[in-house]
This record gives structure tokens, C-alpha cells and sequence, in this order.
């Protein structure tokens, strides 16, 4: 259970600098790559920008220079697993870390707070969207804050592949925090997106750390195949090793995953739409080696640290180098020989080009949509300011005739414009509340041992649950009674069956909210920023996953050097283009050397002919290409088969 603090406690590591904080919390006796530069410009104060490939080790950067600073570290990221992830493995360690997500009660963000304003908290890991908060602006402004990290932080770029208007609140914090140095830190971007994040995190100098996204260990290839389900099951069989295989919708990750099993290739899937139970199952199974293959939707793989993965199979393009990018470097963490393979054939270049006008559908279209999500809500005009609403998207569709890919598009412009906000996958928590009096609880009978368990445990973790409904972690309550997530869920819903509890489980719908009153379609207004600029640069980025998958003739590894702005003064050797012209070179060259036989054997039967002797002349006039004769005259020279004598020509066999 959170407990606020109310005296001061120094969360500093005294007398220990950056290694031995490395090793003595993190176990490593050195830093890799660029990750000590980051620390030693962030811990002498100064906004720092570190550009990290996956794998890289980018929490290192800012979690060891907090240790040895004084006052709490502030980290924003829009990976909740990841927040998760990283608060769990740094309590481990000893170290004072939480985090602030949606769907947590309001009782235990402020206790979260309190926690950070009276020194009991190291590292408090936030969502982008929470440094809007009211609550949370007044309580920082009580903070001792050492410095604020930024995880991907290519995010608050318009030019970047996955742009979040939510990141540009940390541009507020910092106004807020002037004298406080900031730690940008991401995976993926172009030089341009890499001068935007400095110029709206308002930067006190330029300090940009590269690591050089070569990946000596890791082939990139593409397989142009028309038929991608045989190739997959190619490559799986040459291939050993753990797997992970991206699609692009949700039912092709069940399709390709039955197909998987039915070869007798261990598989599990993976997307955004699964129930939290069901997605924390499906990737325990994978990581803990269950199961040797996930296939999975781009909502797989954020935070997910599993070293040992040997292939990486895109059965569809994705949007953006970046994010293939992103999603490759997930295989061969610890290493090892690993392959990023990309299956193109005809159908994609037509597929990718298309991408562009479902995400950027008609105006006409927008407007359209916006009216009947009004009418969809029963929202009338001028209302509905701050109102949310579950969104039944399949329903919705059904209701006005809209094909999901447009209608996601609509959204998130309407969303870019400021007339909606637009949620399609929220992390919502369980909640529950009790039916009866505190007194009541003591004279229940019936109840068996679990149910019990979970009631003291309810009673002993979370506050107010006899007023109203209060967010839950049931991983928490399980933990505390030493019993399954399932065993809890089991109780509560039995407990609630008998009027004991109120229990709304976990529930993955998306919500739309309005942060403004509905005003006619009309007045909607698009500029050139949320619409035609940002249109221009997705069709960009598709092109220029075009011309990577199309590419015969340019290393795999250099055109995405080239793409974030790093030069490449030599092939990688390993990807496809690289094994096929390394062939080429070899086959032209053995052609040569049999060219160069052949004229040596019609140099020495016209020598033969002629009794071993020919002037200079004649041997010019044998009807062979004049590179090709000079070089045979060159060759048995120097084998000693011929001599040159004046002007005649001998042969010496």
C-alpha cells in the first residue's frame, strides 16, 4: 500500500559516482557505446538529446545519473507496460519508483504525489497526457526535480512517424521548471525530426549523442514472394530460435498463428483488442519460451525485453523505416546472428500508396463523420463539452455505413484539429466498491477462504470503497494473497454475483471525449498543419519504404543508415543485395577467368600450328576482343609458355 511521506528522506546516493552506481544497482561494470556521454552531460545540468537504437539500453542514461542527483527524476513515456516494466525491476533494486497512468483512483495518484513532493520517491514515471493535470502541475511545483527524461521523445514532432499532440505538454513543463535540465531520448529519428524535438523542448544548447544504428549482428532481407504463408514457413524452418512475426490487422494474427500450429510450429498472437488477462498470457508464453512464435499487430514489442530473438518477419509493410526500423531491431538484443526479413510482392506498392488517402479521407468525409458521431451520442449542438463516451466502433460502422481504416483516419484528424479526443485503446482499470456497511462485512457467512483473502486484502490495500466505485489492480491483490490474478477475478465476480460488491471488470472499448461543445460541421476547420502537411509527409515515408523494398542494388543496412542521417562507408555483406551482388561478382569474375582460358588455349594451337614460332603480327591479327587477347598474351608470358624474341613470338612447351 502507498503511504504519503511527511518527512523529508534523501533519496541521493552519497560518495558514488556514475560506474559504481552502474554496477552496484545494474550489475554492469562498464558503459556501452554512447550511454556514459548522455550520463555525464545530463548530471552536469545541461539538455541533453541521446539518439539510441533499440537495444541500446536508453533507461541507463537517466537512471544512473538520478541516483547520484538529489531530488526526484521525472520520466515521461507513453508505454504504460513499460512503466510498469521499469518500476517493478528498480523496487527490485531498492529503488524508489512509481508511476502515474490512466485508469489509477485519484486516492492513490495524489498518495504517488505526495510521495514525490516529500522525497519519497527516486524516479516517478508519468504519461504525456498527465502533465496537462491540474493536480499534477500544482503538486510539482513542490518538487525537488533533478532532471526531466523524455522516452521517445521523437514523438513531439509533427515530422516524425508517430506524432502525439499530448507530447507537446512537455514543452508547458518546462516552462514551468526553467532551470531544470531535460534528457530527450528516442530510437528513431531523421535529422530533421531530431532539430524539431531540440527546438520545441526549447534546448539551452546543442548536445545531440549518437549511436550509430549499424547492427553488426543483424541481416535485413526482403523476400519478394507471392505466396507469404510458404516463404514465412521457409524461413522459420532455416532459422532457429525465437520469433516474432508483424501483421497488420488483428484477425490476421489469429489466421497466420493457426496456420503456424497447424505445421506444428509452436505460436501464440498478439493485439491491441485481446482482454489485458489474455494479452499478459500471450506474451508470458512467448518470453518465458513456451512457445517459440508471436504473431502480433505494432501493438507488440514496446518495452519488451526478450534478448534472445532470432528473426523478425514483417508478413505486411510497414507505415514508415522508422517504425520497421523500430520493430527489426527487436531481434538479436544479446548479439547473436539475427535476421529482419520483409515478404513484399505485386500487391504491396499498390496496398502502401492507398495508406495515404485512408488516413487522410476527404474533408467532406470528416465533417460527415463528425455529425454522426453527434448523432450517435444523441449530443446536440453547442453541448457536450468535457463529456466522454465508450465508442462500439463495430457498431458505429454498421449504424452510418463507415469502413473501419476511414473512419480511423477521420478520427484522428478531428483529433490532430482539436474537436475530439480520440482513445482506441485505453488502459482501464478494474473497479469495485462494497454493497454493504463496513459492520455489515462481519456478519457475512458462507464465504470460503479465497473470498475472504480478497475482502481483507480489498480492505487493507485501497481507501473509500464503501462511497464510491475505486480503481483496482487485481495483480496487486493476488500478490498480497499470495493466490492467481484468475483465482482473484473468480472471487470477485462471485462476490459481486451475491450483492457483496459492485465489480466492473477490466473492459477494452475506446472512448471518445469532447473537449469542446459540438459546433456545426461547417466551422470545422482543418489547417494546413493536422491535414496537407502531414499527408505530404506520410506519403514520404511510404515511398520510402517502397524504395527500400524495392532496392536491387543498394545495401539493406545503408539505405536505413541513409534514412536517419547516418553515412555508411561500407555494405553491411550480409543483407540480401549484399549475398546477391557478392554472387554476381563472383560469377562475372569466373566467367572472365574462362574467357582468359579460352584465349590462352587459341594463342598456344596457332603457335603449334605455325612450328612454335609467329611474328608479333599475326598473333594481333587472332580474331579475339583486344582486351581479352592482350591479357592471354599477358598471362602466359607470365607462366613462362611463350617468350617474346624481337619481333617474333615463341612458344616454350
Amino acid at each position: 500500500m502507498l503511504v504519503s511521506l511527511r518527512t523529508e528522506v534523501s533519496t541521493t546516493i552519497p560518495h558514488m559516482h556514475h560506474e559504481s552506481i552502474l554496477y552496484k544497482y545494474f550489475g554492469y561494470k562498464s558503459f556501452r557505446g554512447i550511454q556514459k556521454d548522455i550520463v555525464e552531460s545530463i548530471a552536469s545540468g545541461k539538455d541533453t538529446l541521446g539518439l539510441m537504437p533499440t537495444g541500446g539500453g536508453k533507461s541507463i542514461t537517466f537512471q544512473v545519473p538520478a541516483l547520484e542527483m538529489e531530488g526526484v527524476c521525472i520520466v515521461v513515456t507513453p508505454l504504460i507496460s513499460l512503466m510498469k516494466d521499469q518500476v517493478t525491476h528498480l523496487r527490485e533494486r531498492g529503488i524508489l519508483a512509481s508511476a502515474i497512468h490512466s485508469g489509477m483512483d485519484y486516492a492513490t495518484i495524489l498518495q504517488m504525489l505526495d510521495n514525490a513532493v516529500y522525497g519519497g520517491l527516486k524516479f516517478l514515471y508519468v504519461s504525456p497526457e498527465r502533465l496537462a493535470s491540474p493536480l499534477f502541475l500544482a503538486k510539482m511545483t513542490y518538487m525537488k526535480v533533478c532532471f526531466i527524461a523524455v522516452d521517445e521523445a521523437h514523438c513531439i514532432s509533427q515530422w516524425g512517424y508517430d506524432f502525439r499532440p499530448s507530447y507537446l505538454h512537455v514543452a508547458d513543463i518546462r516552462r514551468l521548471l526553467p532551470d531544470i535540465p531535460l534528457l530527450a531520448l528516442t530510437a528513431t529519428a531523421t535529422p530533421l525530426v531530431v532539430e524539431d524535438i531540440m527546438r520545441l523542448l526549447d534546448f539551452d544548447g546543442r548536445r545531440v549523442y549518437r549511436m550509430s544504428f549499424r547492427r553488426e549482428n543483424l541481416a535485413y532481407v526482403v523476400r519478394k514472394t507471392e505466396d507469404k504463408q510458404a516463404e514465412l514457413l521457409h524461413i522459420l524452418k532455416s532459422v532457429k530460435g525465437p520469433a516474432v512475426v508483424y501483421v497488420r490487422s488483428r484477425q490476421g494474427t489469429k489466421d497466420v498463428c493457426k496456420m503456424l500450429k497447424a505445421r506444428n510450429i509452436s505460436a501464440t498472437y498478439y493485439h491491441a483488442g485481446l482482454d489485458f488477462a489474455v494479452k499478459d498470457q500471450h506474451q508470458n508464453d512467448w518470453q518465458s519460451g513456451e512457445v517459440r512464435v508471436i504473431v502480433a499487430t505494432n501493438a507488440f514489442g514496446m518495452g519488451i525485453d526478450k534478448p534472445d530473438v532470432r528473426l523478425v518477419v514483417h508478413m505486411d509493410c510497414p507505415d514508415s523505416l522508422e517504425a520497421y526500423f523500430q520493430e527489426a531491431g527487436r531481434a538479436g538484443r544479446d548479439g547473436g546472428k539475427s535476421y529482419a526479413v520483409l515478404l513484399y510482392n505485386r500487391h504491396d506498392r499498390a496496398a502502401l500508396l492507398s495508406r495515404t488517402k485512408s488516413a487522410f479521407p476527404e474533408k467532406k468525409y470528416i465533417r460527415k463523420v463528425y455529425d454522426d458521431l453527434a448523432y450517435f451520442f444523441q449530443l446536440a449542438l453547442y453541448d457536450g463539452e468535457g463529456a466522454h463516451f465508450e465508442f462500439n466502433i463495430e457498431r458505429f460502422c454498421q449504424v452510418f455505413h463507415h469502413f473501419p481504416t476511414h473512419l480511423h483516419g477521420a478520427l484522428t484528424i478531428l483529433q490532430r484539429a482539436g474537436y475530439i479526443e480520440y482513445d482506441s485503446d485505453p488502459d482501464t482499470h478494474p473497479r469495485c466498491m462494497f454493497l454493504i456497511q463496513r459492520d455489515g462485512l462481519y456478519n457475512l457467512h458462507g464465504m470460503s477462504p479465497l473470498e475472504e483473502d480478497v475482502v481483507t486484502a480489498l480492505l487493507r490495500i485501497y481507501c473509500g470503497l464503501f462511497a464510491d466505485l475505486v480503481y483496482i489492480e487485481e495483480k496487486v491483490i493476488a500478490d498480497n494473497i499470495n493466490v492467481s490474478v484468475e483465482q482473484v477475478r473468480v472471487a470477485l465476480k462471485s462476490l459481486s454475483q451475491r450483492r457483496i460488491i459492485k465489480y466492473v471488470p477490466r473492459r477494452n472499448v475506446p472512448v471518445i471525449y469532447y473537449p469542446c461543445q459540438r459546433i456545426e460541421s461547417e466551422r470545422l476547420r482543418f489547417e494546413r498543419n493536422v491535414y496537407e502537411d502531414l499527408q505530404e509527409r506520410m506519403a514520404g515515408r511510404l515511398n520510402a519504404v517502397i524504395e527500400y523494398a524495392e532496392s536491387e542494388t543498394e545495401c539493406r543496412s545503408s539505405i536505413l543508415l541513409r534514412y536517419f542521417g547516418e553515412t555508411s562507408s561500407c555494405d553491411c555483406g550480409k543483407c540480401d543485395v549484399c549475398i546477391a551482388m557478392r554472387r554476381e561478382r563472383r560469377d562475372v569474375q569466373a566467367a572472365g577467368e574462362g574467357r582468359l582460358s579460352s584465349a590462352r588455349d587459341i594463342i598456344v594451337a596457332r603457335l603449334k600450328e605455325s612450328g612454335g614460332v609467329l611474328p608479333i603480327s599475326s598473333i594481333r591479327d587472332i580474331p579475339l576482343p583486344r582486351a581479352e587477347l592482350l591479357s592471354a598474351i599477358e598471362s602466359l608470358r607470365e607462366d613462362s609458355v611463350l617468350l617474346v624474341e624481337g619481333s617474333n613470338v615463341r612458344l616454350t612447351l
